[in-house]
C-alpha cells in the first residue's frame, strides 16, 4: 500500500513540476522604450516579462519597477513568423493589443479597456485613428 501511495505522490509531483516548466517557457521579454497602457494600469517604459499564467491569463511584470498585472486575452488569428508586441498609439497614449510569438506559442489579443476605448472615442471625434506600433520580442 505504501509503494502505490509512493508512486501516485511521485505521478503527481512530476505533473506539477512539468506545469511549471511548461509555463516558464510560454513567456517572452521585451524593452519598451514608451509608457502604455494594460489592464486599465498605466505602467512606466522598462524591460517586462510576458508570461502566460493560464489560458486566456497572461502576467506582464517589470521586477525593476514592481509592477505585476494579470489581464485577460484572447486567441489571436493574426499569425506572424518573428516575436512581437503591437501597441495601438492613440495621440500620445499606448496600448498593448497583441503578443505574437509563435516560437512561444503566444499567439495573443489583449482586449480593449476602459481607457483605450476613450482614447479612441477621442481620438474619433478629432477625425483621427490609432496607429499600431510594433515592438521586437526576446525569447
Amino acid at each position: 500500500m505504501k509503494r502505490i501511495t509512493s508512486i501516485a505522490l511521485f505521478a503527481l509531483v512530476s505533473f506539477i513540476t512539468i506545469g511549471i516548466a511548461s509555463a516558464q517557457e510560454r513567456a517572452v521579454k521585451a524593452n519598451v522604450p514608451f509608457d502604455f497602457t494594460v489592464a486599465n494600469k498605466l505602467v512606466p517604459a522598462g524591460t517586462y516579462t510576458i508570461s502566460v499564467e493560464s489560458y486566456g491569463v497572461i502576467k506582464v511584470q517589470n521586477s525593476d519597477r514592481h509592477v505585476a498585472i494579470l489581464t485577460t486575452t484572447t486567441h489571436d488569428a493574426n499569425e506572424s513568423k518573428t516575436a512581437k508586441l503591437v501597441f495601438t498609439k492613440y495621440g500620445d497614449q499606448y496600448f498593448l493589443h497583441e503578443i505574437l510569438c509563435p516560437s512561444a506559442d503566444m499567439n495573443m489579443a489583449v482586449p480593449a479597456s476602459k481607457q483605450e476605448k476613450w482614447a479612441r472615442g477621442q481620438e474619433a471625434s478629432l477625425k483621427g485613428t490609432g496607429q499600431q506600433v510594433y515592438l521586437a520580442l526576446n525569447r
